[in-house]
Order: C-alpha cells, then structure tokens, then sequence
C-alpha cells in the first residue's frame, strides 16, 4: 500500500528535508527536499521522467529495491518541517555534507561553493583563479565527481558510466570537477559501452558509456587543476546533468 500525507497535513509540513533510512542497519541512505508526499516518491515509483532517467542506475534505487526484496519497508524520516524552500534547501545541503555515505548523485544547494571544507580548502577555493575555457586551447569535457579522491581512484571516479554521445568522443581532455574546483584531467583513448565485459569489476549500464584513458601530461595539468569554474557554470543550481561540455 502507498503512503501518503493527507492534505491538512501537507499544509502543516510546508517545505521539508528528509531521509530515506535502511532498516536492515538503520542506515541512511538517501537525503531529500520537497513538500507534499515527495518523501513518498521513491517508493510509490512517482518520480517525473527527467528523474527515473536521472535515476535509472542509482545507488539509491538499487537499495530501495534490495530492502523491498528482503521483506523490509524503507523508513522515512522527516529532519526538519515547516521550512521555506530557500531554508530547505540550506538544510539538505548541511545534511548531505554530514552523511558521507549517501547515495546521492548531486550535492546538496550550496554545496559546490558552501559545503564542508578544511580551512585550507577554503583558502584554495577563494583565492583560486578562474578557468576561462572558453577561451581555452583543448576541448574539455566537465564531469561532477561526488568525492575527490588521489590517483587511480580519482580516475575511476571520472570515468564510469555517463550519458554521452559520440560528441564526447572529440574531447581533447577530461576535466574533473568537484566543488566547482577542477581536480582531476584525463585523456580519453576509447570510450566503450557501461558493460562488465568492457570494464572488469563494474556493473553493466545500459546506454551509458565509459572511457579508457590515462593523467594528461603535467604540462597539460598545470593548466587547469586547482583552477575553480566561473560560478553556475553548470547553469541552474542543483542541475542534475554531472556532464558539461567546453565546446
């Protein structure tokens, strides 16, 4: 049977955050703002079309649909009610920063420029110079990483599975963003099906595509890590699309 608030009680909770909570391990696994029965969405399968594409292969999906298959019902808390959106969204942000092993592919509002950072990661992030790509001389594909990470792990993080066509195929670089801040540039050599043929260890991801690559050249390097974006780069704040294109 679907949940649902009733009316009178969807008046009282306005705007609100909420997670969605494993009951296996009490672990929370996904973080959330709306209002009405939006807490209820992922459950009652009421996500609009941009959001089941959006969502097709997440992890939070996949966890919805392993707690159905054990004979579990996933608990749904509400954090905080009775909001504003521009508060809500401050909330959910502050609420994804301190749940590090959620499921969401986007950070929260706010989190790209305001979310938790070392002081001397906020010292970076200010004092950082801009990229001017459009004016720059390679063609760069922008991917939003949920972490940063060193090495190979920073590289499997950019490059397994996104939607992209064959215009990711002319891409000189690969650049890696998190926090608006570029930390990563790969060089594509092959752009391949999101199989487990194609990439031993992962899943395979129907209409997705991977790429087999390597670190650009120092030189390359230089140019653009430690460099932030213009800010809203991506556009409309919290755009779920992690992939921009340079060009």
């Amino acid at each position: 049977m679907n949940l649902y608030f009733s009316t009178e009680i969807e008046k009282e909770l306005k705007y609100y955050v909420y997670r969605l909570i494993d009951p296996r391990n009490g672990e929370t696994f996904y973080i959330g703002k709306g209002k009405g029965n939006r807490v209820f969405s992922h459950i009652n399968n009421e996500l609009t079309a941009k959001e089941k594409e959006d969502d097709g292969i997440s992890d939070k999906l996949s966890r919805i649909r392993k707690i159905k298959l054990d004979g579990f019902e996933v608990a749904h808390v509400i954090h905080r009610h009775g909001l504003d959106e521009k508060t809500a969204f401050e909330v959910e942000g502050a609420l994804i920063d301190a749940y590090p092993s959620i499921t969401n592919i986007m950070g929260g509002h706010g989190n790209n420029d305001r979310g938790v950072m070392h002081s001397k990661q906020i010292i970076t992030h200010y004092q950082a110079d801009e990229v001017d790509l459009d004016n720059a001389p390679h063609k760069a594909l922008l991917i939003k990483v949920n972490k940063t990470a060193e090495g190979s792990d920073l590289y499997d993080a950019t490059r397994y599975a996104w939607r992209v066509g064959s215009r990711a195929e002319e891409a000189d670089i690969i650049l890696s963003i998190f926090r608006n801040m570029i930390v990563g540039v790969f060089v594509a050599t092959n752009w391949l099906d999101a199989t487990a043929e194609n990439f031993p260890g992962k899943e395979t991801v129907d209409g997705r595509k991977g790429f087999i690559g390597k670190e650009a050249d120092i030189e390359i390097q230089k140019k653009y890590i430690g460099k932030k974006l213009p800010k809203d780069y991506y556009g409309t704040k919290g755009a779920a699309n992690p992939i921009k294109y340079s060009w």
